[in-house]
């Protein structure tokens, strides 16, 4: 069996082979193949790569100063990457890396039977979904205790083009996230993440043909096929085409729920000797019946325990249709060994069409009311970067200075007239009854525009490092000008059409890190940075927005590379004006600051052959912090756990029990959270049970078959989630089973 480390020093310049080569579940450690022959088909899995020059053709690593091409290599285990993609800075190691980042494979992915974003951070002790794949309100989640939308998340770094509701993975490498505010790395996220960013890298073509073709299956009666295909052409293999594509049809884990979605996605890319360049599209069409709508819960209303999750507490004829399209391209150039200029331009546009329902908890005892919405939008994203990353050395010191420019437009307009129509009926979350929808017919309105965002910036960085790379320091700042407007879209107003507010700010927002290496294997590092963020804006009325604000945060932290298995201690505080939404006006206002301060612990890799790892431990003390009057000053900020735990392990069986057999399980814990900001009204603790079989064996034809069986929510707990933020409140995941077949050609 093959092994080795990955290289430290230079580890996306230098060649390497990546990891322990094992088929997926072990087939190569049962035997049940020869090594040469666990060699040709590892290529599937965990690719070998190498340095510039000669196209870096061994599986398109770009050089130091570039990024299109395939992301690092994976780390032992082939979990997460070795490495992730820093904006402005470029790829970077993990252990060379001021910041505490995590990138999760397409390997992981395809393991754990992932198809949305929200599965994939699931592995992640610093990110909590607040609502699951269903809900009306989407995909969004809290890094480090705080916000971050879908219109937060990148693609292949660029920011505000994915799916505005739910971001699904079927095209993606690498799930990439970066805690902490990201305003030197990636600019402003559009909708002001500040606990940290997530950034989608897209499937390459690798030099090997890939033919794979996966049915699935998914409690209650969900089932699809999904479609991966890669090709490269040309005498040296410079053009690659990778084409991904998904169709599912049927009823979903909740009771009548159903599910109907289509993707398909195209990447293509040019590798030449100095020149390289990448194309990607997707179409992603998604239409949900009777899906989740949320909760508010009033002032001084005990919140009950959560319902079971597989009832559906929606009414027929509720519905959301969400059709997007991206497209992106990235062009990079050497100009010398050591300096590539690059530039990036990308487009999202998403149209959605919605009936869905607010629901207001009028007692403990689990009674609400239902006040439906039915609107209408579309979602249109333009966005660019151009800049230049060299090296070049001053003495005894080695400089990796960037310098960059980024531009992104955004507008969201509405056809029609949004309308909420509340019901006089009650109903309950644990005997839910039959609502009638209160009859209306659409108006409209002319396509009213609801926001517009121009954001613009600048940014120039310089990493410092000498003693052979053991001393790394990392400066710069970035210049940012955010501007938008929030107009009125309700028909029959005075203001009908009008900027009803606005907000154009500009400010130089720094950061600063330090990396000390004492040894190879041990990195001790610390960061300050601030950013000026988006305003917060309203979860329910987006045309409610308020100024920009500043955020900061304060980090120091210890990563150790033990070989087969990495670790990582970070502690940090970040400070960030608070917005809070009112449940019973819905009025949108500024309150204070709230401070977070944590510490996070990841473990990552591959401690024995055959035994593989991954997940941590993260611990918040969120605090309010200047309120009105000190009205709320030292209370526990809304929506934030003390305590998250996520672990997720592999085992591969005895050979004599089955070779190619693996159990995996993974357990998930949330504490308790405050719902106001009083301190009132809380939702408890959860820990969910997820396991799973996964049994590798080669086809008739001589190519891998992989069978995976997994259930999600093994004992079926019933829980609220991770979303008491902003006074809305979701459920949890119910009991849900997946099956595969996974079958290379």
């Amino acid at each position: 069996m093959l092994r080795s480390r990955i290289g430290r020093r230079q580890p996306l310049v230098k060649p390497t082979r990546v990891g322990r080569l094992v088929l997926v579940g072990g087939l190569a450690s049962a035997g049940l193949v020869t090594e040469a022959s666990a060699q040709a088909q590892v290529t599937l899995e965990e690719l070998s790569v190498s340095g510039p020059g000669s196209l870096a053709a061994k599986n398109g690593q770009p050089p130091p100063t570039g990024v299109v091409g395939q992301p690092p290599p994976a780390y032992p285990g082939g979990q997460l990457g070795s490495g992730t993609r820093l904006g402005v800075l470029g790829n970077r190691s993990v252990f060379d890396t001021p910041f505490n980042t995590a990138g999760y494979t397409e390997k992981l992915i395809r393991d754990q039977q992932a198809k949305s974003l929200l599965d994939v951070v699931a592995n992640d002790p610093s990110v909590r979904a607040i609502g699951s794949l269903s809900d009306a309100y989407g995909s969004s989640v809290l890094v480090r205790g705080f916000i971050l939308q879908p219109a937060d998340y990148g693609f292949d770094g660029l920011f505000g083009i994915v799916d505005f509701r739910r971001p699904f993975v079927f095209n993606a490498e690498r799930v990439e996230v970066l805690k902490g505010p990201s305003a030197l790395i990636n600019g402003a996220a559009p909708n002001g993440g500040v606990g940290g960013s997530i950034n989608i890298i897209p499937k390459r073509a690798y030099d090997e043909p890939l033919t794979r073709i996966t049915p699935f299956f998914i409690s209650q009666g969900q089932g699809g096929v999904m479609v991966d295909v890669g090709r490269r052409y040309g005498e040296q293999k410079e053009w690659g085409v990778r084409a991904n594509g998904v169709y599912q049809k049927g009823e979903t884990a909740i009771d009548k729920e159903r599910l109907e979605l289509g993707f398909g996605s195209l990447g293509a890319d040019y590798r030449g000797d100095r020149f390289r360049a990448s194309f990607d599209f997707a179409y992603q069409d998604s239409t949900y019946t009777r899906n989740r709508g949320f909760l508010f819960v009033g002032p001084g209303i005990d919140i009950p325990s959560a319902p079971r999750l597989s009832r559906n507490l929606e009414q027929p004829g509720q519905y959301q249709k969400t059709r997007s399209f991206l497209g992106a391209t990235r062009f990079e150039y050497d100009v010398t060994e050591n300096t590539t200029v690059y530039a990036a331009f990308g487009a999202g546009v998403l149209n959605e069409d919605d009936l869905s329902s607010f629901k207001f908890l009028l007692s403990p005892n689990g009674t609400f009311s239902n006040t439906f919405v039915r609107q209408k939008f579309d979602n249109e994203t333009y966005t660019a970067e151009t800049g230049v990353r060299t090296r070049f050395d001053t003495g005894p010191i080695r400089h990796t200075a960037s310098l960059a420019a980024t531009g992104y437009w955004n507008e969201i307009r509405y056809p029609v007239a949004v309308q909420f129509l509340p019901s006089t009926t009650p109903s309950n979350l644990y005997a839910p009854v039959p609502v009638a929808i209160p009859a209306f017919s659409d108006r409209n309105i002319g396509d009213a525009r609801g926001t517009s965002q121009i954001y613009r910036s600048l940014a120039v960085a310089d990493t410092l490092s000498s003693l052979d790379g053991r001393v790394q320091l990392t400066a710069g700042a970035r210049l940012q000008q955010l501007a938008g407007k929030g107009f009125d879209f309700t028909p029959d107003t005075p203001s009908f059409g009008l900027a009803t507010s606005s907000y154009d700010k500009t400010a130089v927002s720094p950061a600063v890190a330090l990396l000390v290496k004492p040894t190879e294997q041990l990195s001790i590092y610390g960061n300050y940075v601030e950013a000026l963020i988006a305003p917060p804006v309203s979860p329910i009325v987006p045309s409610t927005v308020l100024p920009p604000i500043v955020a900061d945060q304060k980090e120091v932290g210890i990563k150790y590379d033990f070989g087969p298995v990495g670790a990582s201690l970070a502690f940090f505080e970040i400070n960030r004006p608070n917005a809070v939404l009112n449940p019973v006006s819905l009025a949108f206002t500024a309150d204070g600051l709230q401070r977070n301060r944590g510490i996070e612990f990841n473990l990552f890799g591959e401690p024995v052959p055959g035994l593989r790892l991954l997940g941590g431990i993260a611990a918040i003390e969120g605090r309010l912090v200047r309120t009105a009057a000190g009205a709320f000053d030292g209370n526990v900020a809304p929506g934030v756990p003390e305590l998250t735990l996520n672990l997720y392990g592999e085992y591969d069986l005895p050979s004599w029990l089955l070779p190619g057999l693996t159990a995996t399980g993974r357990v998930i814990h949330t504490s308790r959270q405050f719902y106001d900001q009083g301190n009132t009204q809380s939702i408890p603790d959860w820990t969910r049970f997820d396991a799973g079989l996964r049994y590798t064996f080669l086809g008739g034809w001589g190519k891998p078959v992989t069978l995976r069986a997994d259930v999600v929510n093994v004992a079926g707990t019933n829980y609220w989630n991770s979303s008491a933020f902003s006074g809305i409140l979701s459920l949890g995941t119910p009991r849900t089973y997946l099956l595969s077949a996974q079958m290379d050609f």
